[in-house]
């Protein structure tokens, strides 16, 4: 899918690029002046509808969209990106712009990638107006409209590391998170805001209920932790969960010198019947024969932790090829 560009670049002075005061309408909004009760819990700037209201987008079931529209939360997730981070930021979902407006408060090169229409259309049609006299140290902001899963993410940024952080759409997080993995060598830092129970499952630790797949392999390649938990009432439309927001920063203290493929086949057998041991799970791969009778074998797979799950992969394959 091509991928159309739309450049911004230099900075602006002034104030915030979204009122930092959750009750205040959007700056755009016809509303202006007239001043909205906040929700009741978390802080919320308005009520379902708001959203379309002030900027023209309407949420899309089909895509998963929940617009955030609490400033506060918005500023805690980009505040998630350490300082020392890649001065390059891919945005997945940026939506109305409410995330974006602080990560272009970072001096960082900024592309925003979106698969609605109405999105981009606002995000580069009103967006940049109301940016030109906000407070911005960016080096360049760009919108694509695509598909992020259809992404060439190697070619990005010519080819140098970037950071990856959004507001998920609950439909395709695990898919966002398998196209990280991917990439992990480019991909240093990555945070953003899931269904609080990906988010957990993705930080849980050996013994959890929550501990699986996506568990063990990304913490394999990952530092993770899960940093705060966001209420329902702060988007339009709020979903019927909670929201949590993990922050990964790629592993500096170990050798990553095992096979991602390996690890990833082994990870989903084992976890595809949990209740099993692993002597029962592992059937259908290439264990060889002494190995089979390693203690290990007797454990079910929530009961092992990364490394373990990294130094079989090795052993079995190690020994096959």
């Amino acid at each position: 899918m091509p991928m159309a560009r739309y450049p911004i670049r230099g900075s602006g002075t002034g104030h915030s690029a979204v009122n930092l005061r959750p009750e205040i309408p959007h700056p755009m909004s016809r509303d202006r002046g007239k001043r909205r009760s906040p929700a009741k819990k978390g802080g919320g700037m308005g009520r379902k509808g708001d959203t379309q209201r002030t900027t023209g987008v309407r949420a899309k079931k089909h895509l998963g969209q929940h617009f955030l529209t609490d400033a506060s939360v918005a500023m805690r997730i980009a505040g998630t990106l350490s300082a020392d981070g890649p001065p390059r930021i891919l945005e997945i979902g940026p939506g109305t712009g409410v995330l974006t407006a602080f990560l272009l408060r970072r001096p960082v090169d900024l592309l925003a990638v979106e698969l609605d229409g109405e999105s981009v259309k606002y995000l580069r049609e009103v967006f940049p107006l109301e940016l030109a006299s906000e407070t911005t140290s960016y080096k360049s902001f760009e919108v694509l409209h695509g598909d992020f899963l259809k992404l060439e993410l190697p070619g990005l940024f010519g080819g140098k590391p970037f950071a990856v952080t959004g507001n998920f759409p609950y439909n395709i997080s695990t898919q966002i998170v398998f196209r990280v993995l991917e990439n992990r060598e480019r991909i240093p830092e990555f945070s953003g805001m899931f269904q609080r129970e990906v988010a957990e499952r993705i930080c849980a630790g050996p013994g959890s209920k929550t501990y699986g797949i996506l568990s063990v392999l990304v913490q394999a390649y990952y530092l993770a932790e899960y940093r705060f938990t966001v209420p329902p009432e702060v988007f339009d439309p709020p979903p019927k969960v909670e929201s949590g927001v993990l922050h990964l920063r790629y592993r500096t203290d170990t050798r990553a010198d095992w096979d991602y493929q390996h690890l990833t086949r082994l990870v989903k057998t084992a976890f595809n019947q949990r209740r099993k041991t692993l002597r029962n799970s592992l059937k259908s791969l290439p264990v060889p024969d002494y190995l089979k009778e390693d203690a290990i074998f007797d454990r079910r797979p929530e009961q092992l932790e990364v490394r373990e799950f990294i130094a079989l992969s090795k052993r079995i394959w190690d020994d096959t090829v």
